[in-house]
């Protein structure tokens, strides 16, 4: 299944999205939450770190991954290893956001993995691990054999943007539930804050909409240069 944009001009907004998106966490975190901090005396500003890695790092970096095939006018090896120096920068980034999480609920004596929220995170960063294994082996190093290859690469396709939607959707569960402790602790519901999260959550799942819309888009060229669409 393909659609008719050319990925090249979705990608523009993709990257508008992604800059807007990335600042508005930050100010959210920064100005209204007070800060980042690994060692803090105020464990929140801890946690802080979580929802800024897991929007920059497996979002919005996860994202660029994977529309940089479809969007970057280069060589195919070149390409190959964007992408997947890319995914490896989104799930570092993405591991140390979650230790952030539980660093936060160990020191502040809160319970962890009591939410669906968390559950998911969880199973989302394993599979996106074990995503970036499995390419690495067959498509980067060793390499399987081109029979392997062409036969893994639609479900090596598929199962990454499964993975991403179901990531994208896990975060917008994320600000949910944030919003609803911050509300129940008493922030007005339609404060300066209340609307800067919720608009970061539409700006979110816009981006990983048009991420979705590159991928199953046709190639700048139907050549060996970029994957097929879907």
């Amino acid at each position: 299944m393909a659609i008719g944009a050319k990925a090249a001009h979705l990608s523009f907004v993709a990257h508008f999205l992604a800059v807007a998106g990335a600042v508005m966490v930050l100010v959210w975190c920064i100005y209204f939450l007070g800060g980042l901090a690994w060692e803090a005396t105020n464990k929140a500003l801890i946690f802080n770190i979580h929802p800024v890695l897991m929007l920059i790092g497996l979002v919005i970096i996860g994202g660029q991954a994977i529309i940089s095939y479809k969007s970057l006018p280069w060589r195919k090896e070149v390409k190959k290893v964007i992408h997947l120096v890319l995914h490896a920068i989104a799930l570092i980034l993405g591991i140390i956001g979650i230790c952030a999480a539980f660093k936060n609920h160990n020191e502040s004596g809160i319970s962890n993995l009591y939410s669906l929220h968390s559950w998911l995170g969880i199973a989302l960063i394993s599979l996106y691990g074990i995503q970036w294994i499995y390419g690495f082996l067959v498509f980067f190093f060793p390499g399987g054999s081109l029979g392997l290859r062409s036969s893994s690469l639609p479900w090596h396709v598929l199962f990454g943007v499964v993975v991403y939607v179901l990531i994208v959707s896990n975060a917008s569960l994320g600000y949910l539930e944030k919003l609803t402790f911050l509300e129940s602790g008493g922030l007005a519901k339609y404060g300066a804050e209340a609307l800067l999260v919720n608009f970061t959550a539409i700006v979110t799942i816009l981006y990983g909409a048009f991420v979705v819309m590159i991928a199953i888009s046709p190639p700048p060229q139907e050549d060996d240069n970029a994957y097929s669409a879907i």
